[in-house]
């Protein structure tokens, strides 16, 4: 968040609720995201980087709040990517440990505990944008804009390699997949990029097979996994390879590339475009950027954690990086005196630089960060930025046809609350 002078921060602490008496002595964060299963990778490595972001605060003197030091404590739940097991430690968080900021992965995961957290009116975030609505007041999505990033890395390949035309498009069927294909439809669609084929298979599918093949026969220039887990990441990949496909691989995230890199060959991997970058990238030494040493932070997480990079690593750090500034400025930490401070103290430094709130015409809520996003590709085996694309610039041109793209997959705010309308009516 962007500084200001302190007599700004003591305005705008005076038009906030204040809440300072009865403080505990540490406080609690919630970690709720799938620690385990095939969804992990976009859950372990998040708690990961939030450990040594708690071990940083703390052995700072922890988290300043109105002149006094409170150390932070994170507990963590596996949900797996469950909706049961996420009710579940959502009601342990909350009721027992007494969480001031839950962070999820969202999705559907985020579906059953909507209602619960809202009438508790936890401050929570997930990595979903599309999870947000009017009647979530309390829902934010301050790291990524996911999926909508994915815009810029589909037109940064229609500019840079423009003799590609055609596109085959694989993506799972849930809240993470049916977003992501709609972004990646308007993408294409937008870039004038035909797609030829178009698959959907059931999130539990873990063999590409049967429809890889066919898909492979059309001889598109492109293939795109949109959102798809890791595994089936790895396993899409492994197998166009080994039918020897030459073109162009697309995908939202290639967690831990050097092992895909291995599996199938470098040439193989060479230029595929994903939107998640490692932090030792020289780009990111000359942004504006929440952490002050992006680099230090990737040495420490790869030291600690070898081999688990992905793409979430220091995504619920940035989501802390953010909360901790509203935290320290409103002089508490109560759910609206933190969000009118996140609102109300002006842009934001979001992960790759400054951002606004936005989503009311997307979303129905201002409740998204948007900024650029990187476009990753791989070169000679290493991940790095071609450029920072403006996703607002591209929905500026574009809006339209991704609302419409949304919409006919029903993937709208208004859609998915009228949806579970219908479902709670045919419960009762």
């Amino acid at each position: 968040m962007t500084g200001s002078s302190f007599a700004h921060r003591l305005a705008v602490r005076s038009a906030l609720p204040r809440h300072s008496v009865g403080m505990q002595d540490s406080v609690d964060i919630g970690f709720l995201g799938p620690l385990t299963g095939p969804v992990q990778s976009w859950g372990l490595p998040g708690l990961n980087g939030c450990r040594i972001w708690e071990d940083w605060i703390n052995k700072a003197g922890g988290l300043l709040i109105e002149g006094h030091r409170f150390p932070i404590r994170i507990h963590a739940f596996d949900c797996g990517y469950d909706p049961d097991r996420a009710m579940e430690g959502a009601r342990r968080l909350v009721e027992q440990n007494k969480v001031k900021l839950l962070m999820m992965l969202g999705g559907d995961t985020l579906t059953p505990v909507r209602g619960f957290l809202t009438r508790h009116k936890v401050l929570t975030s997930t990595l979903l944008p599309s999870d947000l609505s009017p009647d979530t007041p309390y829902l934010i999505a301050p790291s990524e804009l996911h999926p909508i990033f994915n815009v810029t890395g589909v037109d940064w390949l229609a500019r840079t390699r423009p003799e590609l035309k055609t596109v085959a498009i694989c993506s799972q069927t849930d809240a993470l997949g049916l977003p992501s294909l709609a972004t990646y439809r308007a993408a294409f669609k937008a870039a004038g990029i035909e797609i030829v084929d178009e698959v959907l298979y059931d999130p539990s599918e873990t063999d590409p097979r049967g429809f890889l093949t066919p898909i492979l026969a059309r001889r598109p220039d492109i293939l795109c996994w949109c959102t798809s887990y890791a595994p089936m990441v790895d396993a899409m990949t492994e197998f166009a390879h080994a039918q020897g496909f030459e073109g162009q691989i697309v995908s939202c995230t290639i967690d831990n590339y050097p092992r895909l890199i291995q599996r199938t060959s470098p040439e193989f991997m060479e230029g595929a475009v994903f939107q998640f970058p490692d932090f030792d990238d020289p780009l990111l030494r000359e942004k504006a950027f929440f952490f002050n040493r992006p680099h230090v932070f990737f040495e420490e997480y790869n030291r600690r954690f070898p081999g688990t990079w992905s793409a979430v690593s220091w995504e619920y750090v940035a989501i802390l990086e953010i909360w901790q500034a509203a935290v320290e400025k409103a002089g508490s930490t109560r759910p609206p005196s933190v969000l009118a401070a996140m609102k109300q103290l002006g842009q934001v430094v979001h992960a790759f630089g400054p951002a606004d709130w936005w989503g009311a015409e997307m979303f129905g809520i201002d409740n998204a960060l948007v900024g650029d996003w990187p476009v990753v590709t791989i070169r000679e085996g290493k991940a790095r930025i071609a450029e920072f694309g403006s996703i607002r610039g591209w929905l500026d041109r574009n809006g339209v046809l991704l609302r419409e793209e949304m919409s006919e997959l029903g993937q709208l705010w208004e859609q998915r609350v009228r949806q579970t309308i219908e479902e709670e009516e045919d419960v009762d």
